[in-house]
C-alpha cells in the first residue's frame, strides 16, 4: 500500500468528539504533503479515501483534511461532500488574492475553512480577509509563544472563526487554552491518565477479575467458571451477544455458556473477558471514554498482527492483552501500577504496561507513532521491530475494521 491513512479525534472542552484530522503519509515520501507529481499523484489521495471510505474513518463526524495549494488549485475539495470534511489549509500556502477567491468559492459551496497553525502576519493584505472567510483557526501550542497567541486571540473576538487548539499534551495547557477562549481541541493529553487517588477498581471490574484469575490457574475448573459467568447475567448476554456476532462468523447459533466456552477456548475466553470489562466501564459514558476504548482495541488487535508478522504466533494473545490494556489507566483514572496489581499478566506485559523496554514496549510505540502522526517515529519503530512499512499498515487498517466491528455489537 503506497498510502496510509490514520486519524485523530478533535474534541469539544466537555471531551465530547467534534471531528477527526486525517493524517496521511507516503511510502515514498515520508510526509505526504509535499506533492510534486502531476494530476495522477492527486488521484491517489482520492482513490486511497475511496478505498478505505471516509464514513468508515469518520464515524459520521466531519474530517479535517490537509490541503496545499496544488490540490486547492486542482479543486480536490470538491471530491468530498461539504458535511463530510472540514477544509484545513496548510500553514505552508501562501495567502495570496487567488486563495482568497479559492476560500469564497469554497464557502458558497458550503464548506468550512480552517487554517492550519495560523500566524498574523500583518504584512500580507490577504491576511484578514481569510480570517473573515475562516470557521475554525488551529493554534500549535508547542510552536507558537504565549505572546503570539494572546494576538490571535485577541482578533478572534472581532472575527467569527473558533479557535482550536492542538497539540495539547498537558492539563495546565487544556485549561489554559479553555480559559483564553479555545472551543476545540486536539492533542495527546486526551490519551494521557488523569489519576484520582480516591478511585478503587470498580466492583463490576472485580467481578470480572475473579474468573480471570481461574482462568489464570494451570489447570481452569470449567465447570466453576461456567457457574461464575452464569451467575452474571449481563456478563452472559454480553458474551453470548459477542459470540453470535458477524465477528466471529459463527456457523451455528451458540446457545449457552460452556457452548461459548467450548467454541472460544481458554485463551480466547480470556481475551474476550478482558474486553467485556474494558467495555463495562465505558457504555453508556461520554464519547472521549468510547474513542479510547476504541483506540485500545485497534492496539490490542493491531499489536496481535505485528506478533503474528514477526512469527510469533504463541506470543500474539500476551501482545493483544498489551495493547488491551495500554489505556486501562486513562480510562478507569488510576495509576497503571495499581491497577496490575490485581490483574493476572504476566511479567513481560506488566513492564511494557509501565513503560519499561522490550519488544512488546516497541509494538505499542509504533502504534502510538501512527496515533500522533509522527511518521518519523513511525519509521524509527518499524526499523527497530524490523517489519516493512506496508505490513504495519495493512495491520493498522484490519485492526481498525475490527475495532469498529466491535463497538457496532
Amino acid at each position: 500500500m503506497d498510502f496510509f491513512v490514520a486519524r485523530q479525534p478533535i474534541f469539544t472542552g466537555a471531551k465530547e468528539v467534534f471531528a477527526y484530522e486525517l493524517l496521511y503519509r507516503s511510502n515514498k515520501e515520508n510526509i505526504f504533503p509535499e506533492i510534486d507529481g502531476d494530476i495522477a499523484t492527486t488521484d491517489v489521495i482520492i482513490n486511497s479515501f475511496i478505498n478505505i471510505g471516509i464514513n468508515q474513518l469518520s464515524n459520521g463526524k466531519p474530517c479535517f483534511v490537509n490541503f496545499t495549494e496544488r490540490l486547492l488549485n486542482l479543486k480536490i475539495p470538491s471530491y468530498f461532500k461539504p458535511n463530510e470534511i472540514v477544509v484545513e489549509i496548510l500553514e505552508t500556502v501562501e495567502f495570496t488574492q487567488e486563495l482568497v477567491v479559492i476560500c469564497k468559492e469554497l464557502k458558497s459551496q458550503g464548506y468550512k475553512i480552517a487554517l492550519d497553525d495560523f500566524v498574523l502576519n500583518k504584512e500580507n493584505p490577504f491576511s484578514y480577509p481569510l480570517l473573515e472567510l475562516a470557521d475554525i483557526v488551529k493554534v500549535d501550542f508547542r510552536e507558537t509563544t504565549a505572546q503570539t497567541r494572546k494576538i490571535i486571540e485577541y482578533i478572534s473576538r472581532h472575527y467569527n472563526y473558533k479557535l482550536l487548539a492542538e497539540k495539547i499534551e498537558t492539563e495546565e495547557e487544556f485549561k489554559s487554552a479553555v480559559k483564553a477562549g479555545y472551543e476545540y481541541f486536539q492533542g495527546y493529553y486526551f490519551s494521557k491518565p488523569v489519576i484520582l487517588s480516591t478511585k478503587d477498581v470498580p466492583e463490576f471490574f472485580q467481578n470480572y477479575l475473579m474468573i480471570l484469575n481461574l482462568l489464570s490457574d494451570e489447570e481452569p475448573d470449567l465447570i466453576q467458571i461456567t457457574e461464575l459467568i452464569e451467575r452474571d447475567l449481563s456478563l452472559s448476554y454480553k458474551l453470548l451477544k459477542l459470540i453470535n456476532s458477524p465477528a466471529f462468523r459463527s456457523a451455528t447459533k451458540i446457545n449457552s455458556i460452556r457452548q461459548a466456552i467450548v467454541r472460544l477456548g481458554l485463551t480466547e475466553l480470556k481475551k474476550w473477558l478482558y474486553i467485556l470489562s474494558i467495555r463495562g466501564n465505558v457504555t453508556g459514558n461520554s464519547e472521549w471514554s468510547k474513542e479510547m476504548f476504541f483506540n485500545s482495541l485497534v492496539r490490542a488487535k493491531m499489536c496481535e498482527r505485528i506478533a503474528i508478522h514477526r512469527y510469533k504466533h504463541k506470543e500474539a494473545p500476551s501482545y493483544f492483552l498489551t495493547g488491551m490494556f495500554s489505556l486501562m489507566d486513562v480510562l478507569l483514572c488510576l495509576n497503571m501500577e495499581e491497577i496490575l496489581l490485581s490483574m493476572p499478566l504476566q511479567e513481560d506485559i506488566c513492564e511494557a504496561l509501565k513503560g519499561h523496554s522490550n519488544q512488546m514496549k516497541d509494538t505499542l510505540d509504533l502504534i502510538i507513532s501512527i496515533e500522533k502522526g509522527d511518521w518519523e517515529g513511525f519509521g524509527i519503530c518499524c526499523e527497530k521491530l524490523n517489519i516493512e512499512d506496508s505490513i504495519a499498515h495493512n495491520s493498522y487498517y484490519e485492526a481498525f475494521t475490527w475495532a469498529q466491528q466491535l463497538m457496532d455489537i
